[in-house]
């Protein structure tokens, strides 16, 4: 009798579905004063929004007809024949003067929005050594993680959405973070593109300065501190494009308390000296610019080991 006969058979795993919520962490011991330990009083962060997961992202695939099925096959015996050509083309570019080719990792962090788990991508927590006013510590908490989207203007600043769809804007990832105070609010999107490295160069340069008032669209998160946080709370942002990557970077910052504001800075005027306004006084806009470039240094980081692990 073979080992294990008899037994029931276990029920096989089923695959992951993509932003699936996941079983809440467990809870942290109640204070004795009755407040959340390692908060301040009389902020006690509630659960996260119920759309969060640490479930991989899935890449969307068309559905193919039999006819297009057939007709691929046929595209793809026919440039059996062409791919020397092909590859002897990308050769000769990659090698002229002024053409740098693209770093391994370039490809790697375009397919992060699918390959990357989402805690990867958006920590539940990000630490931001000097990047409060005046160079003091930060540390953002993850509330709020929404589903992979479209580029759409549900998801994107319309002057972006114009920009990034001539590139092929490939998938939204968004996700709003707190402060440590539970002051504050901050949605940070990731846009994913098929930007080459050359028009991603292009791309980056002073991004936030040329989209003018193109404000990101704020994520809320009902039960949860950014409950409030919509259109008209928006307070100070940032865009950025990073050369080495084909992603654009947003930050949108906004208060925790539901205020509206009427006039949203970026985040480089709102962090000039000398301003006296709730919006430069209370941090808003090195809030956004300090987790928008926490985020490219970790994507960075994240697409060179995804390449390093290829090549082994």
């Amino acid at each position: 009798m073979l080992p294990g006969a008899g037994a029931p058979t276990p029920a096989r795993p089923t695959a992951p579905t993509a932003f699936a919520p996941p079983s809440a962490p467990p809870a942290p011991a109640p204070s004795p004063y009755g407040r959340t330990p390692g908060r301040p009083t009389g902020y006690a962060l509630p659960p996260e929004a119920p759309v969060e997961t640490t479930t991989r992202l899935r890449p969307v695939r068309e559905r193919r007809s039999a006819g297009r099925t057939a007709a691929v096959a046929a595209c793809a015996v026919l440039g059996l024949g062409l791919i020397g050509g092909a590859l002897a083309g990308v050769w000769l570019a990659a090698s002229e003067p002024g053409r740098p080719a693209e770093p391994v990792e370039y490809a790697e962090a375009g397919d992060l929005w699918h390959n990357a788990p989402v805690d990867t991508l958006f920590p539940r927590t990000l630490a931001g050594p000097g990047a409060g006013p005046g160079a003091a510590a930060r540390t953002w908490t993850r509330i709020v993680v929404a589903p992979d989207a479209a580029c759409s203007p549900a998801v994107l600043a319309k002057g972006l959405l114009a920009t990034v769809e001539p590139l092929g804007c490939e998938r939204v990832l968004r996700a709003t973070y707190t402060d440590a105070t539970a002051s504050s609010v901050i949605t940070v999107g990731l846009v994913f593109t098929r930007a080459d490295a050359t028009a991603q160069r292009t791309l980056g340069q002073g991004l936030t300065a040329r989209l003018g008032q193109d404000v990101p669209p704020a994520l809320s998160g009902p039960s949860t501190v950014a409950a409030r946080f919509g259109d008209r709370q928006r307070a100070s942002w940032w865009t950025s494009a990073p050369a080495d990557l084909p992603v654009v970077v947003t930050a949108v910052s906004g208060f925790a308390d539901g205020r509206t504001v009427d006039a949203p800075q970026p985040a480089d005027r709102a962090m000039a000296k000398g301003r006296t306004d709730a919006v430069a006084q209370s941090g808003l806009g090195h809030e956004a610019r300090g987790i928008t470039e926490r985020l490219e240094r970790l994507l960075r980081t994240t697409a060179v080991t995804a390449a390093q692990e290829k090549t082994r």
